[in-house]
């Protein structure tokens, strides 16, 4: 069941480097009357690939996984958000369906924004357009080399580079694990290969010394070891 819950923009842009760090006053509080805030649990859905996208999302809190639906039903995980990060707003701006599924990893908060107030933003605030289509440009990046790595990495190099990123996106916990609860299958969907495989090359690596596991949890042990191993090719 979903929550709903008032989160002033200001404070969460303090918080963490938002989108919104370059609203004005007036601006701020706009989009406050307009937004609204709600909790969501581990397994929820925000929004479902095909759906109309009248507004956007921004993370207050928790993890939240965007992905695709191939035409056998496996996932392919494009990306994760967390605290301070937008989605759903490049669906918004083409005026598309969303072209992901974003589902709830860790318990979240999350804002939703209406598709006019981002419109109004854009044609308003230079500072607030610019900073937005760097953030496009930047996963427009990301996304091509995600496909090269598809192309070129063998499914270890891209599993080394995987589990690099996770560190240096989400930190470690208080045991030192990976801070991000993923399962075997979700972390091949990320890699991109049969969750047989990883679970094989993470046997591997840990008979090398190169990480710890405990259940589902992992450990990053020699980061320059996976980092020499993810750029191979």
């Amino acid at each position: 069941m979903k929550h709903k819950k008032h989160i002033e923009c200001k404070d969460c842009t303090l918080n963490t480097s938002t989108l919104f760090e370059q609203l004005s006053e007036e601006e701020y509080a706009l989009l406050n009357y307009d937004k609204n805030c709600q909790a969501y649990k581990r397994g929820d859905f925000i929004f479902h690939e095909g759906n109309h996208a009248t507004g956007f999302y921004c993370v207050n809190e928790g993890i939240i996984k965007l992905y695709k639906t191939g035409p056998e039903g496996r996932e392919q995980i494009i990306t994760f958000a967390r605290q301070g990060d937008i989605i759903g707003y490049r669906s918004v701006l083409s005026k598309e369906t969303f072209c992901t599924t974003a589902k709830v990893i860790t318990d979240a908060f999350v804002c939703f924004i209406p598709a006019t107030r981002l419109f109004k933003l854009v044609e308003t605030n230079t500072d607030f357009s610019l900073k937005l289509i760097q953030q496009a440009c930047k996963e427009l990046g990301d996304a091509n080399k995600y496909i090269t790595d598809i192309a070129q990495k063998t499914v270890k190099e891209r599993l080394a580079e995987v589990l690099l990123n996770l560190l240096e996106q989400f930190g470690r916990n208080e045991d030192d694990y990976l801070n991000i609860p993923l399962t075997r299958e979700e972390l091949a969907n990320l890699v991109g290969t049969a969750t047989e495989s990883v679970i094989r090359m993470l046997s591997q690596f840990k008979s090398q010394g190169l990480i710890e596991l405990k259940g589902r949890k992992i450990k990053v042990i020699k980061t320059n070891e996976l980092k020499m191993i993810s750029e191979q090719f």
